[in-house]
């Protein structure tokens, strides 16, 4: 029988309660799930869940760290959206330069000095190929 992974805030320890996305962002026109710190608004962390699904996209962020994220992925995502390398290729590549298992590999995962790497990684590539980083 599968036992059921309590989901805790990476921050205060606290389990994790399942909340419309709706109540959090406070728009009735949001979809689907989001995991929030049983402590929020206090402690603001929290992640989405894939669509469909009670399967969190990564690890409870604050707020700081998910601007991190979406600074991460902006740059990171250029590499393949510019066509310098498939989106597969890319992520092997971010996973070969963080020495990470590419299974493994996942931004939103990421605490901050794995996003600053992302960010600095992705930027030497753009510039390498002689793309405008200031899109990044």
């Amino acid at each position: 029988m599968k036992q059921k992974h309590e989901i805790r805030c990476n921050y205060c320890g606290s389990p994790a309660i399942l909340k419309p996305a709706s109540e959090i962002f406070h728009d009735p026109k949001q979809k689907g799930y989001v995991y929030v710190c049983s402590h929020y608004p206090s402690c603001d962390a929290y992640v989405s869940v894939h669509p469909g699904t009670k399967t969190p996209m990564g690890s409870l962020a604050n707020a700081a760290l998910r601007k991190k994220r979406i600074l991460a992925h902006q740059a990171f995502d250029q590499i393949w959206k510019r066509q310098i390398m498939s989106r597969k290729q890319a992520y092997y590549w971010l996973s070969d330069k963080l020495g990470t298992d590419p299974v493994h590999t996942h931004i939103a995962q990421f605490g901050d000095y794995r996003c600053d790497q992302v960010i600095r990684e992705s930027r030497k590539v753009l510039i390498n190929n002689r793309q405008n980083v200031s899109a990044a």
